[in-house]
C-alpha cells in the first residue's frame, strides 16, 4: 500500500509539473481561452475544459498501454527489465534531474497543430475538444518527454499498469488546465500575469524536482551500481 501511495503521488507530481512547464503551460492556456470563445455558458465552457483533458489522459494510457505492450512482449527486454531494473533506474534518475535542471535535453518532436486545425477542432464541440487535447498531449517538450518517457514508463513497466498510472498522471496534467478554465470563465485571470507567476512557480519546482531526482538516481547507483563496479 505504500508503495502505491508513492507510486502514485510521483505519477500525479510528474503530471502537475508536465502540465506547468513553459511549453505546455502556454499551449494549454492557449486551447483552453479557444475553446472557451466557442461557447455561451459557463457551464459549457468548463465542458469544454474538461473534455479538453479527458483527450489528453486518453493519449497518455494509449501511449503507456503501447510502450508497455512493446516492452513486455519482447522476452529479452522485459526479462532485462525485470531484473536490471534497480540497476539502471540509478542512472535514469540522473538524466531526468539533469533535464529538469537545463543540463541535459532530450530530442523531441517539431511538430505543432496548424492554428487552423485548431479551428476547426474547436469548433466540432466537446469531440473536438477532445481530440484537441490528445493531439497536444503528444506534443512532447524536453521537460514533458523527460519527465514521461524517463520518469513515468518506468514505473508502469515496474508496476504492470498501463491505465492507472498514466490516468494520474493525465489528471495531473489537467488540474492547472481545469484552474484555468475556471479563472478565464469567471473573468479573474489576467493571461500574461498567471502565465509569468505560474511560470515563477514552475521554474522552482523544477528545480527543486530535479535536485530530488538527482539525489535519488546517486543513492539507487550507490545501492546497486558502485558493489557492481568494486566487486
Amino acid at each position: 500500500m505504500a508503495e502505491w501511495f508513492i507510486v502514485l503521488s510521483s505519477a500525479l507530481w510528474f503530471g502537475v509539473l508536465t502540465s506547468i512547464s513553459p511549453c505546455p503551460l502556454a499551449s494549454n492556456i492557449a486551447a483552453v481561452s479557444f475553446l472557451s470563445k466557442q461557447v455561451d455558458t459557463p457551464a459549457q465552457s468548463i465542458s469544454m475544459g474538461l473534455f479538453y483533458c479527458v483527450g489528453r489522459m486518453l493519449s497518455y494510457i494509449l501511449l503507456a498501454a503501447l510502450l508497455l505492450y512493446t516492452a513486455t512482449s519482447a522476452p529479452r527486454l522485459s526479462s532485462f527489465l525485470q531484473t536490471q531494473m534497480n540497476v539502471i533506474i540509478g542512472p535514469i534518475l540522473i538524466v531526468v534531474g539533469g533535464c529538469l535542471l537545463g543540463w541535459i535535453s532530450l530530442p523531441t518532436s517539431n511538430w505543432s497543430i496548424s492554428h487552423r486545425l485548431q479551428k476547426s477542432l474547436a469548433g466540432q464541440g466537446k469531440l473536438g475538444a477532445l481530440s484537441l487535447g490528445s493531439l497536444f498531449a503528444l506534443s512532447f517538450c524536453p521537460t514533458s518527454a523527460a519527465l514521461f518517457f524517463a520518469s513515468l514508463l518506468p514505473l508502469i513497466i515496474a508496476q504492470q499498469s498501463s491505465l492507472l498510472i498514466p490516468s494520474i498522471y493525465g489528471f495531473g496534467t489537467a488540474i492547472p488546465v481545469l484552474m484555468v478554465a475556471l479563472l478565464l470563465q469567471f473573468g479573474s485571470l489576467k493571461v500574461a500575469s498567471f502565465y509569468q507567476k505560474v511560470t515563477q512557480v514552475e521554474m522552482l519546482a523544477r528545480m527543486a524536482s530535479g535536485g530530488v531526482f538527482l539525489l535519488a538516481g546517486g543513492f539507487y547507483c550507490w545501492l546497486y551500481i558502485v558493489p557492481m563496479l568494486l566487486g
